[in-house]
Formats: C-alpha cells, structure tokens, sequence
C-alpha cells in the first residue's frame, strides 16, 4: 500500500482547506497499529489484537447529533433525534477544524460503502488519530490498488476527536463535541469525540436519507444472512434482542450483520465491509465467530486487561458498551459478494423482559408496519445504571437514533416491498417465559433457534395458528424442537389473570409510543396494533 511519501495526491488536501499536513495515505492495518502503539494510544493484547480506549465518550452522543437544514434536508423529521444547524454555522465550524487540522499528521482512507455495485458510494475517511483510520479501514468497504488510484470521494469524512469548540452556543451546538451531516456539501463531520462509531452512524444515517429520496432503496438496521436455496433472511433487533448472535448460522451465508439496504429489485446488500460487535461478556462457547474474529486486524475499544495482556471480557469498569471492530473476511461463513436476493423472511427480535409476547408469532402487513414502527424490547436491570425492573423501550425502525425521516416513511416502504415480494415477518421473543424478568425464566437459545430454522425450512406454513387475545397476533400451535405449551404464553403463566393484566399494560404502553405516529399512519397500520385500545376496551377490528 502506498504512504504519503510516495503518493502523488497529497497536495489533495488543500482543497479541503487543510494545509501544511503531513499525510499518511492508506496506509496498511499494520502500519496503523505500528504508528497507534509507538505513539502511545494503544496497546496489543495477548493475541496481538489492537487495543483502544475512546476517552470521554465510550458510546454515542445522540444529543450533539445535527443535519444541516438545507433545501435538501426540508423534510427531514425535525426533533430530538434530527436536530437542525444552519449552514453558515456548519461552515464556519468546518473552517475551524480545517484550520485545527493544518499543520498535523493526519490520516486518510480511500474505501466505499454499499456492496451491491449499482449502489456504491465513494467515501473518503481524514482523520486526526492512526487507530480511527484503522476502524474505517475495517468497517468500509475496501478498494484493489487500481481503484485506488482513480478514486473520486462522493461524500467525505472527517474525524477530529482532539478538537473541542470552547463556544458551542455560536455555533448552534449544545456542548464542545459534535456530529453533524452535511448533505448538499456531503460532509460527515465529527469532532470533540474518539468514539469510532459516530462515523459508521453517520454514514448510516446518510443513507438513511439519500436511499429512500433519491434511489426508491430502503435502509434497514438488520442483519441478514442466506441460505443453500439462496432464500435471505432479514433480522431487526435492538441491542440485546439477539440480532448478531441469531444471523450467525453454521447451515447459512452471512451478508452482513447491521446495516443493509433493499433495493426495487429485491436485493438485500450490506452497506460496510465489516463488523462492530459489543464484546461485554463474549466467550467463545456463547458467541464463537466473534470470538474468534478478534485477532491481529481486529480493534478493540475500552476493554480491560491482565498483566499477561490478556483480556477480561467480563470487566465493564470502562463502560458496558465494550466493542470490537473487524473486516467481515475474519468470520467463515461469509457471502462473498455481501449481497442476496429473494428475501423471503423477516425477523423482529425482541427481548421482552414482561414474559407477554410469544416466543413467535405471523404477523400481517398491517401488524408488521405497526412493530416495525414501535421498534420494541424491554430493558432489564443490569443494562443501565438505576433500572431494577423491566422497562418497555421502544426505537422506530429498530434504529430511530439513525433515521432522518419520519418512522411512517420506512415502515410504508416495508409494508410494500412485503407485499410485492410475498415476505412473511415475523415476532420472535427472545426475553421471558412463565412470568417477568425475576419470576420467568429467559427463553433458552435453542428454543429461538428452532422456531428460526423451521420457518427457514417453511415448515410453520402449514400448522395451526390460534390468535392473542390482547395482541391479535397468531402464534402457531405446534414447532418442531420447542415445547407446545410454551407457544402460547399465558400456559406458562401459573397466574392466568396476573398474564392478562401484564399484557394490557404492555398493550397501553404500545398504544402510548404511537401516539406520536399515529397522525400520519394509515388505517392498516393503526389496526395492526394491540387489539385492546388505551381505556382497556377490545377494539372494535377484533
């Protein structure tokens, strides 16, 4: 790979006003690691893994997340998740961190996102700290030395972690550290923050914008895998619910495990070229193909060591929000292009900590747009400071944190690709059975995977379905490898009336989330929601 030292392009920077740098451009994964550790920002593990610590920010800063309110941009959904800046603000703050860059050692990486060649996107990657080109190196997609040297960036990202605006409020912003999207300029820019998932985040939620605008594609915060009759799967899932551990398949190819796009003509392509896994608790027998993807071209960020060098996965004194990055070629059992075609099922993963939903249940398209839209999972104690019991938490779209536009317009895009490609969706409750988080017991793993491998199989096509009285959704009678009484889970419940109250309480918590939605969804949306409404009455659509 070249080095700044003999590639001819290093003037380059100039015309985004960076000046006087020294350039290191594309360099190798060794190379980063070499220059991470001399420098003093890193350490290696026992196995040679790179090792980081992101500082202050150990996670997303969702409140210092902005779009650039442009011609562009107007209907963006406008709130606490999009907040606007001014593009004058945005150019001023740009010319800072242009100026605060000049005169460093600076970092590029030439790659692209999108694996499915149509839909491809140039982006080049500046950043101020060797170990944050060694994570875009890992998550974007790579280019050979021929297109390398053609390249042509459509969007560019620029990462300055040292910089921290000492005046926030000139600017617009709330505190020294930003990320902001600039779409008619086509900059992501990320400052005050080492954490390495604002970039992948923010050019998530580009495309989270560009795809439904402008290419008729839906973004999709998923995983996805395909199997030996070239079927694919589609797996949402908020964090805990399951998602990357359910998508690693030993009889199936992954495409890819967080990101991915469907286009008009039924393909479902990765967008990155690489994997992000929370390693909080990681043990090979639980989670082996993240166990062992971590080794020397992985990243690891805000994990604990011994003395040996060896690393305590069980040790949270960072954050819990431990990760590793690696490039998707470190697991086996990959698709080798990152792109499959006839979707044919679709998983909602949900970790319900109330033991309400069943382990798995059809939905209609009606139902499928509503969960799309409420994006629920309960959280259990334990996964943040201050919760000792269940707490229903929902996300549109299972990713609202990364969604410029209204939950309405994805869920719609869903319901109809659906349709056209005769999809079935499903429930799967991967939480509690036979009562709540501290009474019921969470639904063993094997159990999951069974209800996944016999609809993957087709084989819940033909057997009987009964309906939930309070949810209205149809929960088949009979799955090979699962114990029947378990489908339905009021017959794991010793308390009947204990189950049926739970389960109004969690539908009123539904029928609350929605309201803010509920303006612009259509009647088959709204109807395919709990069946009671919010005065407890059973729906007149039963």
């Amino acid at each position: 790979m070249s080095t700044s030292l003999d590639y001819p392009k290093t003037k380059e920077l100039l015309k985004y006003g960076i000046k006087d740098t020294k350039v290191l451009w594309n360099l190798s994964g060794e190379e980063l690691q070499k220059l991470t550790v001399e420098k003093g920002m890193g350490r290696e593990s026992s196995n040679g893994t790179l090792a980081v610590n992101t500082g202050k920010f150990t996670g997303r800063s969702p409140q210092d997340r902005f779009i650039v309110k442009d011609d562009y941009t107007k209907n963006v959904w406008w709130g606490k998740i999009n907040k606007p800046l001014a593009p004058e603000n945005f150019d001023k703050l740009y010319d800072r961190v242009t100026e605060y860059l000049s005169g460093k050692e600076v970092y590029v990486h030439d790659g692209y996102v999108c694996a499915y060649p149509e839909y491809r996107m140039n982006v080049r990657t500046i950043t101020e700290y060797p170990w944050s080109n060694f994570f875009v190196k890992n998550m974007f997609l790579r280019l050979n030395e021929e297109e390398l040297e053609n390249f042509d960036e459509e969007w560019l990202v620029l990462c300055v972690p040292g910089y921290v605006e000492e005046d926030p409020a000139s600017y617009g912003l709330r505190q020294g550290n930003f990320s902001i999207l600039n779409f008619t300029r086509k900059i992501a820019l990320v400052g005050g923050s080492a954490y390495t998932g604002e970039m992948k985040k923010g050019i998530f939620s580009a495309l989270n914008l560009i795809f439904p605008k402008d290419k008729n594609v839906l973004p999709m915060h998923c995983s996805a895998n395909v199997g030996k009759d070239n079927d694919t799967a589609i797996f949402f899932g908020l964090s805990g619910t399951g998602k990357t551990t359910l998508s690693a398949d030993p009889e199936r190819k992954l495409i890819g495990d967080d990101e991915h796009g469907w286009t008009p003509d039924n393909v479902i392509f990765n967008f990155e070229g690489g994997c992000y896994a929370k390693v909080i608790g990681l043990t090979e027998e639980k989670e082996p193909d993240i166990f062992r993807a971590i080794k020397p071209g992985a990243l690891l960020e805000n994990v604990i060591f011994d003395e040996n060098g060896e690393v305590d996965f069980f040790d949270s004194s960072i954050t819990q929000n431990t990760r590793v990055s690696y490039p998707i070629e470190h697991i086996e059992n990959i698709q080798e292009n990152s792109y499959g075609e006839n979707p044919k099922n679709i998983f909602f993963l949900t970790c319900d900590a109330f033991g309400v939903l069943p382990p798995v249940s059809k939905l209609t398209p009606g139902q499928a747009a509503y969960h799309f839209i409420s994006g629920y999972t309960a959280k259990v104690a334990g996964t943040e400071a201050g919760i000792t019991e269940p707490v229903p938490s929902f996300s549109a779209c299972f990713g609202e944190p990364f969604m410029p536009l209204h939950p309405t317009v994805y869920a719609e895009m869903l319901s109809k690709k659906m349709q056209e490609a005769n999809v079935n969706v499903w429930l799967i409750n991967t939480g509690w059975s036979g009562g709540p988080y501290g009474v019921g017991s969470r639904i063993k793993l094997r159990y999951t995977r069974s209800m996944i491998t016999e609809i993957l199989n087709g084989n819940l096509e033909n057997v009987d379905f009964e309906m939930h009285p309070i949810f209205g959704l149809n929960m088949p009678k009979y799955c090979a490898g699962v114990p029947s009484e378990m489908l339905n889970p009021i017959n794991t419940w010793l308390q009947k009336g204990v189950y049926i109250q739970k389960s109004i309480q969690l539908a009123h918590s539904f029928h609350l989330n929605f309201e803010k939605f509920a303006q612009k969804a259509s009647q088959e949306i709204l109807e395919g929601g709990p069946l009671i409404d919010e005065h407890h009455h059973i729906s007149s659509h039963l």
